[in-house]
């Protein structure tokens, strides 16, 4: 299933996205929110599955007609992956990591699919990462490697826009990483039936129509089994995190030249198993 946040009348629903041009709207089944959804455990899923083989027309929408918000508009966390590509690890000159390094992004950073990156007036080095993200649920502490697709909701994209001076200012990457609007997400949640190998996936950025990152989940240095234990070990994950798992080779900053963000700059994450994400860049007023 791929499930949304979407908004209508002003108001934000959870729904399912049916074929390609239709919303079926949960909150018809009490469902407040996607993250309530997500608590539910595996009685939500199953009643999310028999509303979509028996829709109600009163609780369906147009998708043309609705704005999609990011998946989990707020998420309880949303924590990064920094450096977890081999091949961004080479293109930067860095030595491959023995511990994941881990930051965060604010809720204030999230953003959905069409909405703006706004770039702010005290930065000109704003530089886009392509991402891809897993959900979790339920969560748990200490969870073993081998257990990890017990965690794992489903999967999304993100794009983790960074302020490459105020990242590169002290060697904490938070303030450089959770500018409002540097979070964009979405435009959805694949469920995780529908994703066999998650580490087997092609990932790519295009800014206005130009690849700049082309790569792949195999790749990854840390993957979900060692993230989701190490994380765990530390902290208790919740239904609902987001863990956004780094960025592949093809950022803008070691580019010759650098190639920053601009306004009217059109950003698009792409994997195919999962959808794109875009989103139009604007200057900060």
């Amino acid at each position: 299933m791929r499930l949304v946040t979407f908004e209508t009348e002003g108001k934000a629903r959870p729904g399912i996205v049916s074929g390609t041009e239709t919303i079926i709207d949960l909150s018809t089944l009490g469902f407040s929110s996607l993250l309530a959804l997500i608590e539910s455990g595996a009685d939500g899923l199953a009643k999310a599955e028999q509303l979509t083989r028996e829709p109600r027309s009163a609780s369906m929408y147009p998708l043309q007609q609705v704005r999609l918000l990011a998946p989990i508009p707020k998420p309880r966390k949303l924590i990064c992956v920094g450096l977890n590509y081999r091949d961004h690890a080479a293109e930067t000159g860095a030595q491959i990591p023995k511990v994941p390094t881990i930051f965060n992004k604010f809720a204030t950073s999230v953003i959905g699919p069409e909405a703006n990156i706004v770039l702010p007036k005290v930065s000109h080095l704003i530089d886009y990462e392509a991402e891809f993200a897993f959900v979790i649920a339920p969560g748990g502490r200490n969870v073993p490697a081998d257990n990890w697709r017990e965690h794992v909701f489903g999967y999304t994209l993100v794009n983790d826009v960074t302020a490459r001076d105020y990242q590169r200012a002290t060697s904490q990457w938070l303030m450089g990483k959770t500018f409002d609007t540097f979070a964009p997400m979405g435009p959805w949640i694949v469920t995780a039936d529908e994703i066999s190998d998650p580490h087997e996936l092609d990932i790519q950025l295009q800014v206005n129509g130009e690849l700049l990152q082309d790569s792949n989940t195999c790749e990854l240095i840390f993957k979900i089994p060692d993230l989701i234990a190490f994380l765990s070990s530390v902290f208790t994950l919740e239904p609902g995190d987001i863990v956004s798992t780094g960025t592949p080779a093809g950022v803008g900053f070691v580019r010759k030249p650098p190639r920053f963000l601009h306004p009217e700059d059109e950003v698009a994450v792409k994997i195919p198993a999962i959808g794109e994400l875009r989103n139009r860049v604007v200057a900060e007023t």
